[in-house]
């Protein structure tokens, strides 16, 4: 890094904040991750289906972990910073402070995260009105979503939050004010999570219609204004008191943010395969979709003109692509679910001993305890009798219903580790079912899709990407220097599964 030929090498710092963690990494001017760095953030769950965070914890983690990738580099290369985050909604007042989003009255808990679902009742009085813009998320809005959490906010806190609030950020677009001090908001977040069209901006019916009027009143100041593309530059860049705090120089340019998931899709979709000999190598980008898995998983696609996918979210214009449409499918919990699952088993206090003392992460310890046992059958195999019904935390795509409850079918009496190898592959086949549903949605409304790149925590589980691939038909792997490992998939038709 501090050689004579790196000298006028320039760096940029890109911070991700994902549900439990943020992480930020300095990257040079060719692509290439230099350092990166980790830290986590606090989540509360005061109740179930309450699941809220600290927009002051998470900016704090923000500032960790940027101080950590810039040490030692020489601030005049640091050319600029940009954000990602989950779709959380921060809550502030008038002087930027932030307001409690619950009843407790804990004000640092100013946060409703992505996975919150106390808006249900809110969400199915918006489905109700069948207002039009429910066409461009499927037909049925996600209870994810920002307008049935603003909804229960006035219902819920109209006193303590609701006509004390000042602004209601989505959680990237807070990042981005927290380091220029401007409250301009990205395409990415206000198409996706708010109902913003970029082509006619809002619709002041359909505020009117769910009990939102006073958004409308203000001109949608406490929601966003001013929108800028994913990308653009932010007011004059870094501010001098955001400057410090990140240990960044001051007035370096800070781009409008993205959603954490966008920034995945669009980081992969665009990957260049050339010369190595895929089927993929010269085919549109329309072809490929980008799984982001982690916490939850979304499947994003896109098109030169918009298709509208019955429960699937979209079409957004230029949203993750520019000048292109993009689909949003997603599965509410993914990796939380093979968490649960395994965390909640009697035998996983034998699992992290025996992982422990084979210096092995529990997944790397189950996935050589299924190699163990699977005798001469290929692993899929060995869930035979066992089957899992992943929408523990209901469905979003395709189905779109929040109602919907796990299953596990084919238990036994066994209770070893055996059985928790047994139901933790079980529950990643069911995660990966749930995919190909989804792609097949979005092929019977005229996508045509023939790859699926795989990015985010639960892609670095290998047994998790062979049974993506299995399921929907593997084709190729290939290592890609810029973007970790992807795998090209294309799934079999019906015709072919039955042969």
């Amino acid at each position: 890094m501090h050689s004579k030929k790196q000298t006028s090498v320039k760096y940029y710092v890109g911070i991700d904040v994902g549900s439990a963690s943020v992480r930020a990494a300095l990257v040079d001017e060719f692509g290439t991750v230099v350092t990166h760095a980790e830290q986590p953030i606090q989540i509360w769950e005061p109740q179930p289906d309450h699941y809220e965070q600290s927009s002051a914890d998470i900016w704090a983690a923000c500032c960790v972990v940027t101080k950590k990738v810039v040490c030692g580099v020489d601030a005049r290369q640091i050319r600029g910073v940009g954000f990602d985050a989950t779709c959380s909604l921060v809550v502030v007042d008038k002087q930027f402070q932030p307001l409690a989003v619950n009843s407790q009255g804990q004000n640092n808990r100013n946060v409703i995260m992505w996975m919150d679902h106390r808006a249900v009742s809110q969400v199915d009085r918006i489905n109700a009105t069948q207002h039009r813009i429910l066409n461009y998320v499927g037909g049925v809005m996600s209870v994810e979503m920002q307008p049935p959490k603003l909804l229960w906010i006035k219902e819920n806190l109209r006193e303590s939050c609701w006509e004390k609030a000042g602004y209601f950020f989505d959680l990237p677009d807070f990042l981005s004010w927290k380091a220029t001090g401007v409250t301009a908001r990205s395409l990415c977040t206000l198409v996706c999570k708010w109902t913003y069209t970029s082509d006619g901006g809002w619709d002041d019916s359909f505020w009117k219609i769910i009990g939102l009027e006073d958004l409308v009143k203000d001109k949608y100041e406490k929601i966003g204004n001013h929108v800028l593309s994913p990308g653009e530059s932010v007011g004059k860049g870094l501010t001098p008191e955001a400057a410090k705090e990140l240990g960044l120089p001051e007035g370096i340019a800070v781009a409008a943010s993205l959603i954490d998931a966008h920034a995945g899709g669009l980081g992969v979709i665009g990957a260049d395969v050339r010369g190595h000999n895929l089927p993929c190598e010269n085919q549109p980008v329309t072809s490929r979709v980008a799984l982001i898995c982690g916490t939850s998983s979304c499947h994003m696609g896109v098109s030169e003109t918009p298709i509208f996918v019955p429960g699937v979210w979209g079409p957004y214009f230029s949203a993750m692509v520019p000048g292109l449409w993009l689909n949003e499918g997603g599965q509410s919990a993914t990796g939380k679910l093979i968490e649960h699952v395994v965390q909640g088993h009697v035998a996983f206090p034998e699992l992290q001993s025996k992982a422990a003392a084979s210096a092995q992460s529990i997944y790397t310890y189950l996935n050589s305890h299924l190699d163990l046992i699977k005798k001469s059958l290929p692993v899929g195999f060995l869930t035979v009798d066992l089957h899992v019904w992943p929408d523990f935390h209901g469905n979003r795509s395709p189905l779109t219903d929040l109602t919907l409850k796990g299953m596990v079918v084919g238990l036994t009496l066994s209770r070893g580790l055996d059985e928790l190898a047994l139901i933790y592959l079980a529950t990643i086949q069911a995660v990966a079912l749930g995919t190909r549903h989804i792609l097949e949605a979005m092929e019977a409304a005229g996508h045509h899709i023939n790859t699926l790149f795989l990015c985010g925590g639960l892609s670095k589980n290998p047994l998790f990407v062979q049974m993506h691939a299995d399921i929907t038909g593997k084709l190729e792997e290939v290592w890609v220097k810029e973007c970790q490992l992807l795998y090209y998939c294309r799934w079999p038709s019906a015709s072919s599964l039955e042969k």
